[in-house]
């Protein structure tokens, strides 16, 4: 492990800040209890989301061969601790040049911590209820930065809510703030938000429930352009949450009501 480049990344994301932009409030419970931050060796960080006490899901652009990565819990007094991560798994049809060109691809990959994390409490896993339309309500969450290019802007769980726009499918969907519809500055992932978790609201068992539904893969400026606030796109777990799940359980770790 290059301890200096893991110590840079958290030094970045040590001052509290607004996280996802577009001033997006601060989120410490509910589905912002679920989510982490991953930083590698090579300074790189990204989110993600626990869904078992010692596995988090992410996006597979997050990971890459030969970096080692850990998982950043914050005690009480918001001090950095590392949790190291045992293992790394990244869906075999991933394609980093269709995440480059914003195309859909198997954007998932998992964590396994060799310890709990003790201070995130596991999300939901399932898919987005169909029938996947332009308009239909999600909630995206994560670690990244406020603003573009400036690292020290980032580590504190910020939420948005969102709406799919386009034409939303089992590949890929693509969300907007609905007050700007993309074409302004509005709320949206940025750097450090990839991996980070995208929930819907789906009722189960006589309530509604915050479901994790898929990962942010990337974002967009307003009218497609390159930065942040724009356009987030995701990766549905339709086609993969069975890869997850099969994943999960080859670890020994089987998720409830799987």
């Amino acid at each position: 492990m290059k301890l200096p480049a893991i110590t840079a990344a958290l030094l970045l994301l040590s001052s509290p800040a607004l996280a996802i932009v577009g001033n997006a409030p601060a989120l410490n419970d509910g589905i912002g209890r679920s989510v982490v931050t991953i930083v590698g060796s090579r300074g790189n960080f990204c989110s993600g989301a626990l869904i078992a006490p010692r596995l988090v899901l992410t996006a597979g652009h997050c990971v890459q061969p030969g970096v080692d990565y850990r998982i950043v819990e914050y005690d009480r007094e918001r001090k950095p601790v590392l949790k190291t991560v045992r293992r790394v798994a990244v869906h075999p049809s991933f394609s980093a040049q269709s995440i480059q060109a914003h195309r859909a691809t198997a954007d998932v990959a998992l964590l396994e911590l060799e310890a709990p994390a003790t201070e995130r409490v596991p999300a939901s896993l399932g898919v987005p209820q169909p029938p996947l339309a332009a308009g239909n309500a999600f909630t995206v969450a994560g670690i990244g930065v406020a603003l573009p290019g400036d690292g020290k802007s980032g580590g504190v769980v910020r939420a948005a809510s969102l709406v799919a726009t386009g034409k939303p499918g089992t590949l890929q969907i693509r969300l907007v703030d609905p007050k700007t519809q993309g074409a302004k500055p509005g709320l949206g992932g940025c750097t450090g938000d990839s991996g980070g978790p995208a929930f819907e609201t789906q009722p189960q068992a006589q309530a509604q429930v915050q479901v994790l539904i898929g990962v942010i893969s990337w974002s967009t400026g307003p009218n497609l352009a390159d930065g942040c606030g724009g356009m987030t796109g995701v990766t549905p777990l339709t086609l993969y949450r069975g890869w997850v799940v099969q994943t999960a359980r080859q670890w020994g770790m089987p998720l409830g009501g799987n």
